[in-house]
């Protein structure tokens, strides 16, 4: 194996220069790919920080390492799969938590060693928005703060709900305050923070990747709230594939907000699916980003797979993100 050897010294040298200067006519991704042929043949894994990772380099037997990043899934994207096989692969691939499942499950998920990052609420469709759903929100909120305090949780999420006609802007901002105001003492006195969760409203080829007429589809109106609410316990969830859609500048935006972020989920864009090189969104970049504001939470994977076998999809973002 010298030659491999040799190979290897002349490929991290010449990548060291092309990252170092920018000059040279290998490209950094061709530089990288070659050194991938002597890495198929023996070599060590190239990290996968330094740009996004296609799904024909993702490693098929890939665990977690590092775990600077609190890796979580959101449930749902992977229906019809049953809930406890994807949380045994979870585990396997060495995630550290689940979300966006039934209550029914949180117990076997705790079994298997895994936490509930996130509990969830009243849905993103009946929100406080309307004077009509406070009441009903509030109800559904102490009870699921109880639920999380219950299960070892330390969040639960909240939504704004839909545009209501003839309820102006401002009204609409001060009915979800007032929401969320009257839990806040009960959600402080459990430990638990509510999590407002900001939705693009852009997307409307599906119903789950995007949301036409959500009220609080503006992050800077998201964060106007929480500062209103007026408490440590009322955070954003930073879903940087939402922020993406309608905003963009997703790493100023971290280091701008990141005294009232939560929680973060991921997807590709556009289309929502994996972590792959056929979407725009830098995660490893986006990633580094959040550990340097001290964030210490979890960071929940919320693509819906595309690829044949979901779980390798699954483990692919995994790698993505392990940083």
């Amino acid at each position: 194996m010298d030659w491999v050897n040799e190979w290897k010294r002349k490929w991290k040298k010449r990548i060291n220069h092309v990252m170092r200067t920018g000059h040279g006519n290998e490209t950094r991704r061709g530089a990288l790919k070659k050194l991938g042929s002597a890495v198929l043949l023996g070599a060590a894994p190239v990290a996968t920080g330094l740009a996004q990772l296609p799904r024909t380099e993702a490693t098929p037997d890939f665990r977690i390492r590092n775990g600077r990043i609190r890796q979580s899934v959101m449930g749902w994207c992977f229906n019809p799969m049953p809930v406890m096989d994807l949380a045994r692969a979870c585990r396997e691939i060495g995630l550290a938590a689940m979300e966006g499942i039934s209550e029914d499950h949180y117990q076997g998920i705790r079994d298997l060693g895994l936490e509930i990052a996130l509990v969830g609420s009243h849905g993103f469709s009946r929100g406080p928005v309307s004077r009509d759903n406070i009441q009903y929100c509030v109800d559904i909120l102490k009870r699921k703060i109880d639920v999380a305090k219950a299960v070892g949780s330390s969040r639960v999420i909240t939504f704004t709900g839909m545009v209501e006609k003839g309820t102006s802007p401002e009204k609409s901002a001060s009915n979800c305050v007032e929401c969320w105001k009257a839990v806040m003492s009960h959600a402080e006195k459990q430990g638990i923070s509510l999590c407002l969760e900001h939705l693009n409203s852009r997307d409307d080829s599906h119903p789950m990747k995007g949301h036409p007429g959500y009220f609080g589809d503006d992050i800077e109106l998201c964060i106007d709230m929480i500062k209103r609410v007026d408490s440590p316990n009322m955070k954003l969830l930073f879903d940087i594939y939402h922020v993406q859609i309608m905003h963009g500048d997703v790493i100023r935006r971290i280091r701008s907000y990141h005294p009232w972020i939560g929680h973060y989920h991921t997807a590709g864009n556009p289309g929502r699916s994996e972590l792959d090189d056929t979407q725009e969104i830098n995660y490893p970049a986006i990633l580094h980003e959040i550990l340097k504001t001290g964030y210490e939470g979890f960071v929940a994977q919320e693509f819906i797979p595309t690829w044949d076998d979901s779980i390798a999809a699954l483990r692919h973002a995994a790698q993505v993100c392990d940083i």
